[in-house]
């Protein structure tokens, strides 16, 4: 496959295999009155199913990879992943029990208040040299995992080693979202022990510079936080930015978020993508209201993966994958259900 960097439609017709924990999301509300009413919202989710989810949504062809029990609950799960029009055939069943996470409706996941209950896990006690990868990657193209895979456990970072050795060596793309996750890394080895052997691995990788920082180790300018200056974001990207590509060649692409909460004056949300020597900016977005934080990384990543695959140039990538992420803020689940359409009319009117 010609992996180089214009985006023209090489790889139409050709599918995104997203690989990585399915979980359920649990979301009590503040004061605790889910205990009178007995009813707690569910949501179906984990970073790489939102990345997957969104681009079947957008007519892209979408498998997801994942080991889950087999059980009634998960025949469930899959029929809804399916409904989707996400490709389950390569799930795995196995294991005892399925990932959850509980988090207070509205926030964050990089909230303090958030509770992870994943320990032991179908997905966390994957073993490496059980997953048929010849069988997983036929048909596909586009290999995309993020950063809280090998956060889960020593095993499933050798898991990942395997999956991009496969798809290294079959000329598959491959893409990497920094997802970092304090309360995720509990095995005894820090990001930066772990990702950067990942990372070498791969084609594009998207997060924003303090991750990038803590895992890859690129530079990161002392008083960036106190200057709190859009241009100095913006510099700080390019810099972060050429360093990922220079420590690691395969890299050609790399993208950066910056969204900032403000109690006052709501949220903001602009993005940057480097390549081919050349900086590129989002449009600024601000909102002082919203419905639901999570997975608008994931929507901004599925984004990037949509331009790429049809043919956009970087410019309209950035401006897509980045008003899917805002729009998603307004989409009460993990995944986006905004249709490509949608978004468009969202950057047309923007752009007026």
């Amino acid at each position: 496959m010609n992996t180089n960097e214009n985006n023209s439609p090489l790889l139409q017709n050709q599918g995104v295999l997203s690989f990585g924990e399915l979980l359920l999301r649990i979301c009590p509300d503040a004061n605790g009155e889910w205990l009178n009413t007995n009813q707690l919202p569910v949501y179906v989710g984990g970073a790489e199913l939102n990345v997957a989810s969104a681009l079947a949504l957008w007519d892209i062809p979408s498998s997801y990879m994942t080991v889950i029990p087999g059980n009634m609950l998960s025949k469930q799960l899959i029929g809804h992943i399916q409904a989707r029009g996400v490709n389950t055939a390569p799930i795995s069943f196995g294991g005892k029990r399925m990932g959850i996470y509980y988090l207070t409706s509205g926030e964050d996941v990089k909230h303090a208040g958030v509770i992870y209950d994943r320990a032991h896990s179908a997905f966390a006690e994957l073993q490496p040299g059980t997953i048929n990868w010849e069988k997983v990657f036929d048909g596909i193209s586009w290999f995309h995992f993020s950063a809280i895979c090998p956060a889960l456990s020593e095993s499933v970072v050798a898991v990942c080693q395997e999956a991009l050795k496969y798809a290294e060596d079959k000329g598959i793309y491959v893409s990497l979202d920094l997802n970092y996750r304090a309360k995720l890394w509990q095995y005894g080895k820090a990001p930066i022990d772990v990702m950067p052997d990942l990372a070498k691995h791969c084609d594009l990788i998207m997060g924003n510079v303090w991750s990038a920082e803590l895992m890859l180790g690129t530079p990161l300018a002392a008083d960036l936080k106190i200057r709190d200056e859009e241009q100095g974001y913006l510099d700080q990207a390019e810099v972060t930015s050429k360093a990922i590509i220079r420590q690691f060649p395969k890299c050609k692409a790399v993208a950066n978020t910056y969204r900032f909460d403000h109690m006052e004056s709501g949220i903001k949300y602009y993005t940057t993508y480097y390549t081919d020597k050349h900086l590129y900016r989002s449009t600024v977005y601000t909102t002082l209201n919203y419905v639901d934080k999570v997975g608008s990384g994931d929507c901004f990543m599925a984004g990037l993966i949509y331009g790429r695959i049809k043919g956009h140039d970087h410019q309209e990538t950035i401006d897509f994958a980045t008003a899917a992420a805002f729009n998603k803020l307004f989409v009460a689940s993990d995944a986006t259900s905004t249709p490509a359409a949608d978004i468009y009319a969202l950057i047309n009117e923007t752009n007026k």
